[in-house]
């Protein structure tokens, strides 16, 4: 079993910042992707960024390339998505995933069925 828990979500004004955070527990060990998906009322869940568990690239959305960062913490098993400058258009429920397979691997990053295990969501609300 994998757990994902989110956290760090809140209510900023455009051009703050704010940092979430997922803590995986569980059978873990054999990740190999895991990454950031926001999704709105009546829109498609989408892809935010991305990190491979082997060789730390990531990859982003071009919306958000230049203002999100994701990094990841081995030894806390855990996932960060820095947001700077933030837009009312970030504003969204972020989910954080975790796959088996490589960030590179097929169908890409963002594909969202190739991710099994996701966490329960923490709102973020950006105001103008």
């Amino acid at each position: 079993q994998v757990q994902l828990v989110e956290s760090g979500g809140g209510s900023v004004q455009a051009g703050g910042s704010l940092r979430l955070s997922c803590a995986a527990s569980g059978d873990i060990y054999a990740r190999k992707c895991m990454a950031w998906f926001r999704q709105v009322p009546g829109k498609e869940r989408e892809g935010v960024a991305a990190i491979d568990s082997g060789d730390f690239s990531s990859s982003f959305v071009n919306s958000v390339k230049d203002r999100f960062t994701i990094s990841q913490d081995n030894a806390k098993n855990t996932m960060y998505l820095q947001m700077n400058s933030l837009k009312p258009e970030d504003t969204a429920m972020y989910y954080c995933a975790l796959r088996l397979s490589r960030c590179s691997a097929g169908g890409g990053w963002n594909s969202l069925p190739s991710y099994k295990h996701w966490g329960q969501g923490t709102q973020v609300t950006v105001s103008s």
